[in-house]
């Protein structure tokens, strides 16, 4: 019969190694964003089951792979509508979008503005304001956390009782 801590030690070992496969898929999403990445093809690469990866995923990282894929989506695409020199359109499928629907939709939840909006109010930033500065700004928020617009463009805190301090 095994020693009771052999049983712990084994099971610490294999979140270890759990955890190194999953930074492994998050470096791969955050290298490869643009590529058409579902969470079966990151769990192959990973050699685990899709299930598996996303729950251990989300316990090490807050969130599905899915959602932390579409984040650097979407990240990546407020910079390329920061520069002001392409469509919205082609925004969407330069980041590895395959519906501006979706892209819209999701861009719209983590930044508060759909992304014509945002292409229009950022296209031309302040004098001086160096890209690093607008990137730790305009970041997006994620959980659709982002303040709710007003018809006069002022801010709002969303007015729902589970998003109240």
């Amino acid at each position: 019969m095994c020693h009771p801590s052999w049983g712990r030690a084994r099971a610490a070992a294999q979140r270890l190694d759990d955890l190194a496969r999953l930074r492994r898929v998050r470096d791969r999403i955050d290298r490869e964003y643009a590529q058409p990445l579902n969470v079966e093809a990151l769990a192959r690469g990973a050699h685990m089951s899709a299930g598996h990866l996303s729950r251990e995923f989300r316990r090490a990282y807050g969130e599905s792979p899915y959602s932390y894929l579409m984040t650097r989506r979407i990240e990546r695409a407020m910079a390329l509508l920061r520069r002001g020199d392409l469509s919205v359109t082609e925004v969407c499928f330069a980041v590895g979008c395959s519906s501006l629907g979706t892209f819209s939709t999701r861009f719209t939840e983590l930044v508060g503005m759909p992304p014509s909006a945002y292409r229009d109010q950022t296209a031309h930033p302040a004098e001086g304001m160096p890209p690093c500065v607008a990137k730790q700004v305009t970041r997006p928020i994620r959980n659709q956390e982002a303040p709710i617009a007003a018809p006069d463009g002022f801010a709002w805190e969303a007015a729902s009782p589970a998003l109240a301090h």
